[in-house]
């Protein structure tokens, strides 16, 4: 009997998946322990090894197809074995987008809201053999022309009587460029001609700019962002923070810490002097985090995540500045299991190395506050009625108004900046 091939379930947080490539093909003899294909979480991607032996006989879901967990992906059995006749796992519709910049990592309860009301059934587009044959040739698409034809089905004459009044017959078009518009499925009237003349420069262009598909790590970021703006009511405190101190006592240790270090270490202090910022809302109730779980957010080629440091307000200096060490290296290497990058109370958003004077941070749902690090620069400030040159760092703290009031937020933000300027108290903490 064939053994089925589930899509397994990566983190408690994990409803679907999606199959990036499969490393074995229909045919192929597996063993235990063999790596079967790859999946892209919202998170991460993981490769999945078979537990079973026998011939891949079956793939039931492609590369590129989201599914749930659990799922059947596929079927190991005897050469010739039938498979059962199970219809595929349906994929899931993809999560609206939306532009922003913050990390994002715990889902929460959607907000209510009235029920769309059903579309009508698009209508099937129908076209006879020889008008589709003479779309193709002219690498047109045949979808935009209105067909005469029974039902509104497009013929020939429809495809020949919209080329006339396009104004197709006085395009010129290169072969070059036909042939690179045909491959990549363009529609030759939607590119425009420079002098009248459509060269394989202008197709390139189109190339170019044609639609690609979100990854699945983008979706879900747009998707919880959205319902982060949507549901949380933001706004924001930026303090002022001279770095001059700190970063000459950090010179003095070595490399041992970096300047992350400090910002979580005296973020993780600052959150159990203020709880109300370790804390989460429904918009019904309030519940506290007794522990800090610090999020510090990383970033990737093709999107954000947020290793999660649990119980960071347990750990010396040195054992978090390790902790983020390997959670930072494990990100990039795409090696952190989904339950590492859920659960954070408080996250970090450190862009100080990249040149940013001020930005704000969207809150992770889930989360009271988000803290937005900038860049320390070299300013002239005031100092005992002098002015002198310092290194300046600014801090926003993004909070959600309806647990966090702006009078504890500028007292949180400002606790923190004491912290960092009270470069004594960092002496026996490292």
């Amino acid at each position: 009997m064939a053994t089925p091939i589930i899509m397994p379930k990566f983190g408690q947080m994990t409803e679907e998946s999606t199959i990036v490539e499969w490393f074995k093909q229909e045919g192929d003899r597996i063993a235990k322990g063999d790596l079967l294909f790859a999946v892209e979480t919202d998170k991460s991607v993981m490769e999945v090894e078979s537990f079973a032996e026998g011939t891949l006989i079956k793939i039931a879901v492609g590369p590129g197809v989201s599914v749930p967990v659990q799922s059947v992906v596929g079927y190991l059995g005897r050469p010739g074995e039938a498979v059962p006749a199970t219809s595929p796992p349906a994929p899931k519709a993809a999560p609206p987008a939306a532009p922003s910049f913050a990390p994002a990592t715990k889902a929460a309860a959607p907000a209510a809201a009235m029920a769309p009301a059903a579309a009508p059934a698009a209508s099937r587009f129908r076209i006879s053999p020889r008008a589709a044959a003479l779309a193709r040739e002219c690498v047109i698409d045949p979808t935009r022309i209105e067909g005469s034809g029974a039902g509104g089905r497009v013929v020939e004459k429809d495809v020949m009587a919209y080329l006339e009044a396009s104004g197709y017959r006085r395009l010129r078009v290169s072969a070059a460029a036909r042939e690179l518009a045909a491959r990549e499925k363009l529609d030759l009237l939607s590119i425009p001609p420079a002098d009248g003349r459509i060269g394989l420069d202008e197709v390139e262009r189109a190339v170019a700019e044609k639609p690609v598909p979100m990854s699945r790590m983008r979706q879900v970021i747009a998707q919880r962002l959205t319902q982060s703006v949507l549901t949380a009511p933001h706004f924001f405190v930026t303090v002022e923070t001279d770095m001059t101190d700190l970063l000459a006592f950090r010179a003095s240790l070595g490399a041992g810490y970096t300047v992350t270090d400090f910002i979580a270490a005296a973020a993780v202090r600052t959150l159990k002097e203020f709880p109300r910022l370790n804390s989460s809302t429904d918009g019904r109730s309030v519940r506290w985090h007794g522990r800090v779980h610090l999020g510090l957010a990383v970033s990737l080629d093709d999107g954000l995540v947020v290793p999660v440091i649990r119980g960071a307000d347990e750990l010396t200096m040195a054992e978090l500045s390790a902790r983020a060490r390997e959670m930072f290296a494990r990100a990039r290497a795409g090696s952190l299991a989904p339950d590492e990058m859920t659960g954070s109370t408080f996250t970090i958003s450190n862009m100080g190395m990249l040149d940013v004077e001020n930005f704000t941070a969207i809150i992770n749902p889930g989360e009271a506050a988000i803290l937005a690090v900038s860049s320390a620069t070299a300013r002239p400030v005031v100092r005992d009625g002098k002015v002198a040159v310092r290194s300046v760092m600014k801090m926003t703290l993004s909070s959600d108004h309806r647990l966090i009031d702006g009078a504890a937020a500028a007292r949180f933000v400002n606790a923190l900046k004491q912290k960092l300027e009270d470069v004594e108290s960092w002496r026996p903490l490292t």
